[in-house]
C-alpha cells in the first residue's frame, strides 16, 4: 500500500500522517492523541485516515486506546512492536497480545528534550 500523492491528500490526512511519521519506535499515540495533539477532528476521523491512507508510514504506532492489536494486522503489528522493543503486555506466553499503554503511550514530547526529572525543556 503505497502513499497517495500529496496534492490527492486531504489537509487533514496530511496532518494525521505527519503525526504518524514523528512517533519514536518502540512508543505509540492512540487515535484520540493523535486528534488531541491536532487539536482537531477525534478517534473516528484519526481512524478513518489511518484505514485508507496510512500504509506508508508507521500506522502500527497509531492505536486503539484499549492497546489492543488492530483486527487482522495483528501479526504484523506485533512483529513491529517486538523489532522496536514497545512494551507489551498478554494474557500468557502466546498471547493474546496487547500493548502496554502505561509505559508504551508518547505525549508527542520529543525524548531528548526533558531533564531528568522528566520535565519537559525548551530547547
Amino acid at each position: 500500500m503505497g502513499r497517495v500523492t500529496d496534492e490527492a491528500l486531504p489537509e487533514y490526512a496530511e496532518r494525521v500522517l505527519a503525526v504518524a511519521e514523528t512517533i519514536p519506535p518502540g512508543r505509540v499515540m492512540t487515535y484520540g492523541d493523535v486528534a488531541e495533539w491536532l487539536g482537531e477532528g477525534g478517534p473516528r476521523q484519526v481512524g478513518r485516515v489511518m484505514a485508507l491512507y496510512g500504509g506508508a508510514v508507521p500506522w502500527w504506532r497509531v492505536v486503539r486506546a484499549d492497546g489492543v492489536l488492530l483486527p487482522g494486522h495483528e501479526r504484523r503489528a506485533l512483529e513491529r512492536y517486538r523489532e522496536e522493543g514497545t512494551p507489551l503486555r498478554s494474557a500468557g506466553p502466546a498471547g493474546p497480545f496487547r500493548i502496554a499503554m502505561a509505559r508504551a503511550r508518547w505525549d508527542g514530547v520529543p525524548d531528548g528534550s526533558r531533564g531528568a526529572d522528566g520535565v519537559k525543556r525548551d530547547t
